[in-house]
């Protein structure tokens, strides 16, 4: 035999949620787009800055060029020295006015020490200059009266900072966007989620009492068709369901009239029968008889329990202790019969809303099983009593058990215990749950607690039921 193979655990990079699967897909691309548009930027305004500052540089060369000095000293003149500040933090160009032979003639910088490039245009120099490690330089080729060279410099730190700050600004927007568009995308996809855990909630709360349609109204446009789809089997269901339960309750009704013009004519004829075998076989069809108007009764208690909650009684405060003491008086005959000891305690009174009909069709058939499996002397208790999650009935008895590995399966429809003696349809304790579960109460079924041999029934009313203690 083959055994299931396991379910594998999610893991990180492959989640199950859809919201998971969505930010992890979307997330790295969205951060990357981020990277990569910080990088264009920054390129961007890199290129942009200094292209213009390079321009910038060639005109003030060519003009200091263009409009040189007659002489040294008033050259030196035309060029007041610039501090720090304005080089360094405000990107200033240094001006640098050198003669034919090699000799600074004029500066706007003195204590600059960049010398003269013997090669023309832009230059990027690393030096070791205090006031800053690298300098963007523009050198002209000699001209004017004079042939002299005009040599223009410009903080590198300057333009790296400049670049920097411009890339920041832009991307600084873009940064705040990433994180609010990450959040956007977890809150839509968050609340299509609870909007399918909506309608998962709803399609839960379906059972084969309540096939109603699932209301369209918070439904996710995506998944419209497939509720529709859904609504539409859940009407089928119910349809198949309402002709089932029609069947059985017209066979049940059917039934009902020719096995009662029966048990007339049997009880008729019982008088008239010798003694004997005929008797024997009298007992026996008479036997079976019972049996199955016992099963058609409970067919029709089980039909009426299956139907809809809008065609059923209102529920209505009921007096458990009032009701147990019904249900015991009802089945006394049976307890007599079987010279079967029946005893009530009540160590509380509890009242219970719910319909006064199904609890006494829970406690009914749990009380008809103790008396029909306890064996004729024996015992049947009831007990009304307080636990810690609330008040409970118990119904113990003395008869042989049921095996725990059987005791959910007694639930089933029509299962009933291999080996058992007394006669029953397998439909009560079906019809028990059935009834208990409608009104919120829960029926399990246990072993004594003093290790004798027997059963215990027991049903735990609501926790919020009225009690009040004796």
């Amino acid at each position: 035999m083959t055994g299931a193979v396991p379910e594998a655990a999610p893991r990180w990079y492959r989640p199950r949620s859809l919201r998971g699967q969505i930010l992890l897909w979307l997330a790295p691309w969205v951060l990357a787009g981020a990277v990569v548009a910080g990088g264009a930027f920054w390129a961007s305004y890199s290129a942009l800055i200094h292209t213009f500052m390079q321009y910038q540089m060639e005109i003030l060369a060519r003009s200091h060029l263009a409009g040189g000095p007659a002489g040294q000293g008033d050259a030196v003149e035309l060029l007041p020295p610039l501090s720090r500040t304005h080089i360094v933090e405000w990107g200033a160009f240094v001006v640098q006015v050198w003669s034919a032979d090699g000799r600074l003639l004029a500066t706007s910088g003195p204590e600059i020490g960049v010398p003269l490039q013997a090669a023309t245009g832009h230059q990027r120099l690393r030096t070791r200059d205090a006031w800053a490690p690298g300098w963007r330089v523009y050198t002209t080729s000699p001209g004017g009266q004079h042939q002299h060279r005009v040599q223009v410099l410009q903080s590198e730190q300057f333009l790296q900072e400049e670049v920097a700050v411009r890339t920041l600004y832009a991307i600084v927007p873009l940064a705040l966007l990433v994180p609010a568009l990450l959040f956007t995308l977890w809150r839509v996809v968050g609340r299509a989620s609870r909007s399918l855990r909506a309608v998962a909630d709803e399609v839960a709360e379906r059972n084969d009492r309540s096939l109603g349609a699932i209301p369209m109204g918070r439904v996710p446009e995506e998944i419209v068709p497939l509720v529709g789809s859904f609504n539409a089997l859940l009407a089928r269901l119910e349809e198949a369901f309402a002709a089932q339960r029609r069947f059985v309750q017209d066979a049940a009704h059917e039934l009902r009239t020719p096995m009662a013009a029966m048990a007339l004519q049997m009880e008729n004829l019982q008088p008239l029968l010798p003694p004997g075998d005929a008797q024997q076989q009298f007992a026996q069809l008479d036997a079976g008889m019972r049996r199955a108007r016992h099963l058609i009764g409970q067919l029709l208690r089980l039909s009426r329990q299956e139907a809809p909650a809008s065609v059923q009684a209102p529920a209505e405060p009921v007096d458990i202790t009032a009701l147990l003491r019904e249900s015991v008086g009802q089945l006394m005959p049976l307890a007599d019969q079987r010279r079967i000891e029946v005893g009530f305690s009540g160590a509380c009174a509890v009242r219970v809303n719910a319909v006064a009909s199904d609890l006494r069709s829970v406690f009914d058939n749990l009380l008809d099983n103790a008396l029909r499996y306890t064996p004729e002397g024996g015992s049947v208790e009831v007990r009304l009593h307080l636990l810690a999650g609330g008040p409970a009935v118990d119904i113990v008895d003395t008869g042989p058990g049921i095996p725990h590995e059987l005791m959910e399966r007694v639930f089933d429809r029509f299962f009933r215990v291999p080996g058992a003696a007394a006669d029953g349809s397998g439909l009560g304790l079906a019809i028990t749950r059935a009834a208990a579960l409608r009104h919120g109460l829960r029926v399990e079924l246990r072993a004594r607690d003093d290790g004798a041999a027997g059963l215990v029934a027991r049903v735990h009313l609501l926790a919020h039921s009225a009690v009040s203690q004796y």
